[in-house]
């Protein structure tokens, strides 16, 4: 391999929309449709890597500003695509004057996903080959439950999960009606019967008395865990919900930094770690809270990007899970396989599948 081989030569960006997609709400947001930024790095051996962000419909142009403008800075300088600790650490500098914690560490982090690609392709090896891992099985589970669903399409949805093998799925809560919540907690359990778990995500919709109160009137339906009850910088709320409730509490999609896990592991306040692998910013950030969450026996249980996650899990002592949508399976050349409730590792180079371009336009 020529010592420059490695070096950057290109950035590309590309918008991709879901087959899937189409208008849902989770108890905060009414969600318009399903898309993504797809970004590809390109070696000077013609080596091309990829990474993407869940982007919605929410401020396309200032994400895209944020892509263009690291793009402009990273293409300026001479940086071989395994130095993704060095880009990381002086995007930061260079972005600190407006603040890197938002769209500019979603950039950055997209770019070191797409890094790890180039460079596990270049090596011909599997990302998560790159670092010690284990042979666990990763346990996966079935998501949506959205608010906007009616009964009929929830029952359908969570009846379709469990027919495909999936041995957990989770509902979303925080309704204004709370009765609402708890008749379509009470639909999805007695249609799934007692061998498939429930777990329940207010998307931070609730305040601490409702939580409880919710927490108290289903209990009996065997909630696994319940995800972000409150927003996410009530810490002594979720230290008062953990006190007063039986069941276990999850959250960190929300975060940029470790803040909340200390916060939360010094109020005894958290069973499960769920950190965000692009607001965190990229592989070496999600790494290191994983370890943070380890110190203190927390699970790790990621939010979002399971074919990032999965590879990701098979490198930390600790993995819970992983969430699955089936957003990208349509738009990408090779869908994770998920067997009995498991996901099965990718063996191809990099993450192991990549964005089709026909369904990608340049942005």
């Amino acid at each position: 391999m020529n010592s420059k081989d490695t070096l950057i030569k290109d950035i590309r960006i590309y918008r991709a929309v879901s087959k899937l997609s189409r208008p849902i709400a989770d108890s905060t947001h009414a969600l318009e449709e399903i898309a993504f930024y797809v970004l590809e790095v390109e070696t000077q051996a013609g080596v091309v890597g990829q990474g993407y962000l869940l982007q919605f419909h929410y401020s396309a142009q200032a994400i895209l500003g944020a892509l263009k403008d690291m793009k402009k800075y990273v293409l300026a300088k001479e940086y071989h695509v395994y130095e993704t600790a060095q880009v990381v650490k002086d995007y930061e500098i260079e972005s600190e004057y407006f603040g890197i914690v938002g769209l500019q560490r979603w950039a950055l982090a997209t770019l070191n996903v797409a890094m790890w690609d180039a460079w596990a392709r270049t090596l011909r090896q599997p990302v998560y080959r790159l670092f010690g891992c284990h042979r666990k099985p990763i346990p996966v589970y079935g998501s949506g439950g959205w608010i906007s669903y009616t009964d009929e399409e929830l029952v359908d949805e969570v009846v379709e999960y469990k027919r495909r093998g999936f041995t957990a799925v989770k509902i979303k809560v925080g309704s204004p009606d709370m009765e609402r919540d708890i008749r379509r907690l009470n639909l999805c359990r007695e249609a799934l019967g007692r061998d498939v778990k429930i777990m329940m995500d207010a998307n931070q919709g609730m305040d601490v008395p409702s939580a409880i109160k919710l927490v108290n009137q289903v209990e009996h339906l065997g909630i696994y865990w319940f995800e972000e009850p409150v927003i996410n910088t009530d810490f002594e709320g979720y230290a008062t919900i953990h006190a007063k409730t039986h069941v276990s509490l999850a959250m960190g999609e929300r975060e940029y930094s470790t803040v909340a896990l200390r916060e939360l592991i010094g109020r005894r306040a958290l069973d499960l770690w769920q950190p965000d692998l692009i607001r965190l910013g990229g592989v070496e950030a999600w790494r290191d809270s994983a370890a943070l969450a380890n110190a203190y026996n927390i699970p790790v249980l990621p939010h979002y990007y399971k074919d990032y996650d999965v590879p990701l899990l098979a490198t930390v002592a600790n993995p819970y899970g992983a969430e699955s949508f089936d957003w990208i399976d349509a738009i990408i050349d090779e869908p994770m396989t998920i067997d009995h409730g498991f996901a099965i590792q990718r063996e191809g180079n990099g993450w192991g599948f990549r964005f089709l371009h026909e369904f990608m336009t340049e942005a």
